[in-house]
């Protein structure tokens, strides 16, 4: 199996797969589990399966990772679409994030597709526009599959468990003035009322920090007013990037951006949420006692998308993801199917969800 396995992602590699573009990747996946004769379902470019022996009665744990990729970067050395296998590594684009955890997952659905005796369902979904945490991905699957009572989201962790990760929220502003000629003491400078705004938000410490995240970090990256050198401008605009915590939601925070900030404030989204999983979840026991590692991820998934106990685990190296000449190491791979099928044992056998 673990050579069909490697076969599969080295051509999910050779295909591009961007987000909003997975087409292909979609059907390569589908046509794969199709083949071993499984109930495959399909939704725009999210492809899911269900165990052989699903139960409405028993509760769901979903294993899912994304099939779409970035765009290559211009330091690649290599064709990002040759899956050639070197040294050990299997290179190409998405084959440390996330196609190495994709496939991994996959394996161990085949594993437990036909036992009889789990006292939970499993549910494999490949989703498209994780990287863009698009609407047509997980967002737009989840309602088909839920109640879930917990997902297994697969990106590289090195198989350490991320047991809290950062939301976001990109705001817009506009800070307010009345436009004036610069040599005369007249009008209002947009442009300082934004520079009092940008100090607040800099200077800001939030009451309230997270366990294992920290504080709520906020971080002004875009600012532009002007358009004379004599002209007091009317209007500032500037784009907070907020990485938010457990600690508040996504709308608590916006509430105390308005209760502080004399500028216009106008969020993208507020889909992207934090999460974190309690300590003493079952799932989070289980890799204890199988000498996994706990840790905070600063970084995006799916599960800032899902309304359900996560969890983030996977192959792969986190440091490698989007970068030139992306590789995992095959026994990555196997060694993270290897940990998946005992945690998915050690639940069934000694925790109940």
């Amino acid at each position: 199996m673990k050579s069909n396995i490697i076969d599969l992602l080295s051509k999910l590699i050779s295909i591009p797969s961007y987000s909003r573009a997975e087409d292909e990747t979609a059907s390569v996946i589908y046509d794969f589990l199709n083949a071993k004769n499984m109930q495959v379902e399909r939704c725009n470019n999210n492809v899911w399966v269900k165990n052989k022996y699903f139960s409405p009665n028993k509760p769901t744990i979903l294993l899912n990772s994304h099939h779409d990729t970035v765009k290559p970067n211009a330091g690649y050395t290599r064709d990002p679409f040759d899956s050639k296998i070197e040294d050990g590594k299997l290179y190409g684009l998405g084959s440390n994030d996330a196609g190495g955890a994709l496939v991994s997952l996959l394996a161990t659905f085949i594993f437990f597709y036909n036992n009889e005796n789990l006292h939970f369902n499993l549910i494999f979904a490949a989703t498209a526009e994780e990287e863009i945490s698009g609407k047509n991905g997980i967002e737009l699957l989840y309602p088909l599959i839920e109640p879930v009572a917990l997902a297994i989201i697969g990106e590289p962790t090195s198989m350490d468990m991320a047991i809290a990760e950062k939301g976001l929220i990109v705001v817009d502003c506009t800070a307010q003035g009345v436009s004036g000629h610069a040599a005369r003491y007249e009008g209002v400078n947009a442009i300082q009322v934004a520079v009092n705004d940008i100090q607040w938000i800099h200077s800001y410490v939030f009451p309230k920090q997270s366990t294992h995240l920290g504080p709520v970090k906020m971080t002004v990256t875009i600012l532009n007013a002007g358009t004379q050198h004599n002209v007091l401008p009317d209007k500032c605009h500037f784009t907070i990037d907020i990485r938010t915590t457990d600690a508040y939601t996504n709308e608590e925070i916006i509430t105390i951006l308005k209760q502080n900030l004399k500028s216009e404030i106008h969020p993208r989204s507020l889909r992207l949420q934090p999460s974190s999983i309690d300590l003493n979840h079952p799932v989070v026991k289980a890799g204890l006692d199988l000498g996994m590692k706990t840790y905070a991820s600063p970084t995006l998934s799916d599960q800032a998308l899902l309304r359900c106990t996560s969890i983030k685990i996977g192959p792969g190296d986190s440091e490698r993801s989007h970068t030139a000449d992306e590789f995992i190491f095959i026994k990555q791979i196997e060694d993270g199917i290897a940990l998946y099928v005992k945690l998915i044992e050690k639940l069934n056998e000694n925790y109940n969800l």
